[in-house]
């Protein structure tokens, strides 16, 4: 057990004894129905960011090195279930997956025994907050060195009103003094215990939340309050799931970075890289990078090699030229993409034909045909959509639709390939120096532009990472100036294609 014996700031010891807790168990409540939802299924089973969500909270206390146990309370009829997402996660600490209670009470009664006896850290942590952080969980238990009882809340940006039964207002409550709360909650087992011990006398008693349970039935109980954090949402309401998709693509974004030349070479080298629209561009710039890390890559354009990307012949006919060549293909991208600007009343069937088949047809024919190599080597499909997949706007309605299918290809590929160990993500950069964007907005400030070889630096963390089903974002930090493509670069209709698109 990996603890950090000071105590918190400002602590005072909840009591003289000294706390030797035998170990710290994590307890994901994962009760929940999902009829606020209107889902036919759990909640906690609902997919975000290419997995359950249980599965995202799991990982994050399989991960801690705080957590030596971790106990699942299941919704009735669905232990199998919740065993089965375990069992294919590989998640070592999770040691029982049991039934729930019908009530809150009764569920954590289940809990309780499920740990045993002995004195024990635990954590009460709903599993439908999948973006729990690891800080929090660390600080949880560090303060239980100090604390008996403690929970996780964050400041409330809202006022608060009281209302009686008419709904009027009562009061107002100062707002500096509330806090919203969230989960983990943690506790030393004897005062949980304790507190459900005396409730049990109580014929009025009705839990929602065990701090509540230690300050109504163990007043003199300090309960300790340490940060949450606005990205810890509950995933309860429909508009819930938009937003925790969202922030996981956020979360994505900053996927980590390897420290140094030698990191990244020790993963690449060996691996073979199919690049479509990698002529020029970003498609051009991760070719270069990865190969200087050691990866095998072939770039297929139609400019250089003839390599029409909506056609199944010439994708086949790509893939089996780097197969041939190397025995594997691990990582599949495709950076390819025309833009042509202009309304849609006015755009000639031709344009509206190429512009479906390049931008659409084409990576859903590419991720046909390259699902056999990928599956061999539990590989990676990379697709490229533009913020204007969130919106569509005027002059820019086939490119804005075709990159929002992109983003709905990536989610459902994603479930899809899921079992076959294949990952699928998209990148959404912002407005990024490319040829394509030359081509169709001339010459703008490069201050105002993403690099191209920062989406290909991104782009290649996000190849070696585990990531699936997310959309990644990616900005330039503030004050970088991007570099501007050299005007000497020809300007092609298929040149790779990154947010380039983005108006606005």
């Amino acid at each position: 057990m990996t603890q950090d014996h000071s105590p918190a700031p400002g602590a005072t010891p909840a009591s003289p004894a000294l706390w030797r807790p035998s170990r710290t168990v994590a307890v994901i409540l994962a009760g929940g129905t999902g009829t606020r939802l209107g889902l036919g299924i759990p909640k906690q089973l609902l997919k975000i960011a290419g997995k359950p969500i249980i599965e995202h909270t799991l990982a994050i206390f399989e991960a801690a090195p705080e957590i030596d146990e971790i106990i699942v309370l299941m919704a009735t009829g669905h232990v199998p279930d919740a065993q089965q997402i375990v069992d294919k996660a590989g998640f070592r600490k999770v040691t029982k997956v049991i039934e729930g209670g019908d009530t809150r009470n009764a569920t954590t009664r289940i809990a309780l025994d499920a740990v045993g006896d002995g004195g024990v850290n635990i954590l009460f942590h709903d599993a439908v907050r999948p973006l729990v952080s690891g800080r929090i969980v660390r600080e949880c238990v560090n303060a239980l060195w100090s604390y008996s009882a403690v929970d996780v809340a964050i400041p409330s940006a809202d006022t608060i009103i009281q209302v009686d039964e008419n709904d009027c207002i009562t009061d107002i409550p100062v707002r500096s003094a509330l806090r919203r709360g969230q989960t983990p909650q943690a506790f030393r087992s004897p005062t949980i215990r304790e507190a459900y011990r005396i409730a049990e006398g109580d014929p009025n008693f009705a839990a929602t939340d065990d701090c509540g349970v230690v300050l109504r039935y163990l007043p003199g109980t300090p309960i300790k309050v340490i940060d949450g954090s606005d990205e810890n949402i509950k995933v309860t309401h429909p508009v819930d799931v938009h937003l925790a998709d969202k922030l996981f693509q956020l979360a994505a974004a900053q996927a980590p970075r390897l420290t140094d030349h030698r990191s990244y070479s020790e993963e690449l080298t060996g691996r073979t890289i199919v690049v479509f629209g990698g002529s020029y561009g970003i498609g051009h710039e991760l070719t270069e990078l990865a190969r200087r890390y050691g990866a095998q890559v072939f770039p297929f354009s139609r400019s250089t090699t003839g390599t029409h990307v909506e056609r199944a012949g010439d994708v086949e006919a790509a893939l089996t030229t780097a197969f041939e060549a190397t025995g594997r293909i691990d990582h599949v991208v495709v950076t390819a993409g025309i833009l042509e600007k202009g309304a849609l009343a006015d755009m000639d069937e031709e344009t509206m034909d190429r512009l479906l088949q390049v931008n659409f047809v084409g990576p859903v024919t590419i991720a046909r045909q390259a699902l056999p190599y990928l599956q061999q080597t539990k590989g990676q499909l990379l697709l490229y959509t533009s913020s204007s997949y969130t919106r569509g706007r005027a002059r820019y309605a086939l490119y804005s639709s075709t990159k929002a299918a992109l983003v709905n290809l990536t989610q459902a590929l994603a479930d899809e390939w899921a079992d076959l160990g294949v990952r699928v993500n998209c990148i959404n950069p912002e407005r990024t120096a490319t040829p394509m964007r030359t081509r169709a907005f001339g010459e703008e400030p490069e201050h105002t532009l993403l690099a191209a070889e920062a989406v290909a630096q991104s782009s290649l963390d996000v190849l070696i990472s585990a990531l699936t089903g997310q959309v990644i974002d990616v900005r330039r930090a503030p004050g970088e100036a991007a570099q501007a493509v050299p005007a000497q670069r020809p300007r092609l209709a298929d040149e790779t294609n990154a947010a380039s698109a983005t108006v606005g």
